[in-house]
């Protein structure tokens, strides 16, 4: 799963609409569905908000949470 599609299951997810989640983060809409989108990607800052906004973890949102990497040593 891409990080844009993570962000918009978890926007779905939270019952926000792409307006509602850029009012939250203080982005545009526009910006949030190029997210979505996979045409760009927010700043830290606004990672780390998501993060605490949606409940999971920075590892998840950036797709580095594969144990089967980690146990791998890859």
């Amino acid at each position: 799963m891409t990080f844009g599609e993570k962000i918009q299951k978890l926007r779905k997810e939270a019952g926000l609409s792409q307006e509602e989640l850029a009012y939250q983060l203080d982005v545009s809409r526009q910006a949030v569905s190029k997210w979505e989108r996979d045409n760009g990607y927010p700043e830290t800052e606004k990672i780390v908000r998501m993060s605490k906004l949606f409940q999971v973890s920075l590892d998840y949102l950036l797709g580095n949470d594969d144990v089967s990497l980690w146990l791998s040593g890859s």
